[in-house]
Parts: C-alpha cells; sequence; structure tokens
C-alpha cells in the first residue's frame, strides 16, 4: 500500500524521529554494548574464561560465551536503568530463552563441542550500576 493509494490523511506536521516520538534511544545498541563490557569484566574477575562474545545465528543471538570451571556458559545480558519496566532478569522471557538455547545448540554443533560437555545458561542483570550473576538461571527443556 502506498500513501497515495492509502486512506489515510497526511497532516503535514514535521515527521518526529523515533527517539522523540516513541521514547526509544537512537543508542541502544552502543548502550548494550558498553553493559555487555561492564558485563565481560564482572565474568572475568569471577573467573570466567571468555570464548566469544556477541554470537549470531538464524537463530538468535548469545551475548557472552564463556569457560567456568569444567562448564561452557551461555550468558545473557540484561540492563535497566531504573525498576520502572522490572528488574533486567524478568526481561529474559521464555521465547528468549529458547532463542538462547537453540542459538547455544548450534554453537556447540558449528564448534564441534562433544555432546558431553556440561552447559549452563547464565543471566548478568545490570541494574544502574549494580551486576548481579544468576548462575544457572534457565535450563535446556
Amino acid at each position: 500500500m502506498t500513501w497515495k493509494n492509502s486512506k489515510r490523511k497526511l497532516t503535514g506536521r514535521p515527521t518526529l524521529n523515533c527517539k522523540q516520538e516513541w521514547g526509544i534511544s537512537i543508542n541502544k545498541r552502543k548502550t548494550g554494548f558498553e553493559y555487555e563490557k561492564q558485563a565481560l569484566e564482572y565474568l572475568q574477575n569471577n573467573g570466567y574464561i571468555i570464548v566469544c562474545t556477541n554470537f549470531y545465528c538464524r537463530r538468535g543471538e548469545i551475548d557472552i560465551i564463556a569457560k567456568d570451571g569444567e562448564y561452557l556458559v551461555f550468558v545473557e545480558v540484561k540492563y535497566r536503568k531504573s525498576l520502572k519496566y522490572g528488574y533486567p532478569q524478568e526481561a529474559v522471557s521464555v521465547n528468549k530463552q529458547k532463542r538462547i538455547i537453540m542459538s547455544a545448540v548450534y554453537y556447540c554443533m558449528k564448534n564441534n563441542i562433544p555432546a558431553d560437555t556440561p552447559v549452563r545458561f547464565d543471566v548478568v542483570a545490570v541494574l544502574d550500576k549494580d551486576i548481579t550473576l544468576l548462575k544457572n538461571a534457565f535450563e535446556l527443556q
């Protein structure tokens, strides 16, 4: 449908960008990378060995892949400036968990990780400046 064939009326007012109209930050991606960097430092300070960051595939994305002892750990980083929209870890929905799990399975297949390798799914929750690590936040279903 084009504007020409549309029944909508153009108001003539200037178009607002997303940030002005919806309150969406243009630099969300940049902000996310900054907090993922903080999460990386936090994990390294807690003995994790970083294997990979920002792994992308058709199934989804994994923020951080690390080793913690014998475990291969897939980490999701969530940030909230305040509790206005809930705790950061609450943003890891069941659908998001499924996408992370499917991406983790693909990562293991692509990198020939043995099937008997213990894996874990952790969440690093960043609330303003407080960082919380939730080990084994969800499990393979």
